[in-house]
């Protein structure tokens, strides 16, 4: 799937974006909620080659289950930042874990909230990776500087 809207300027994770750590170009109200996918990395789309792996981390004691239960949350984020997201060929997944600091108060509202946390979070780190990356030699495809930086950010 693709960060950004078809425009390549906005990033599908822009509503959850904190003290424009993305760039603060906000939403794309053309955007049509994620109707239209052409875009440029879709018309270089290659099969198998769009995987998206992360951790989510809590300080709060949680057992297995509930960690599982944290990962499948968090893919959430994935859905929230990448458009189209979770593609037959992709790869994509979220490993949960608990340093196990801080007993939960109420065990089904607190695993809730981490899991919707933990997916706020990682939409916004996706979006954010995204902005940060710099151009390398030889890449195939431009980041989102090389196609933003001398776009009028007005």
């Amino acid at each position: 799937g693709n960060v950004t809207t078809p425009n390549d300027r906005h990033f599908w994770a822009a509503p959850f974006e904190i003290d424009a750590e993305f760039g603060g170009v906000g939403t794309d109200h053309a955007s049509g909620l994620g109707r239209d996918l052409n875009s440029r990395k879709m018309a270089a789309f290659i099969e198998r080659a769009n995987t998206t792996i992360a951790i989510v981390a809590t300080d709060m004691v949680m057992d297995k289950a509930q960690c599982q239960r944290v990962a499948i949350a968090s893919h959430d984020g994935i859905g929230r930042a990448i458009v189209p997201a979770h593609m037959p060929g992709d790869g994509d997944a979220v490993f949960a874990l608990s340093t196990g600091e801080i007993e939960m108060q109420n065990s089904d509202f607190d695993l809730m909230m981490i899991g919707h946390a933990a997916a706020l979070c990682l939409s916004r780190a996706i979006a954010r990776a995204v902005f940060e990356a710099t151009p390398a030699p030889n890449d195939l495809l431009p980041c989102w500087r090389d196609l933003n930086t001398a776009k009028d950010t007005s």
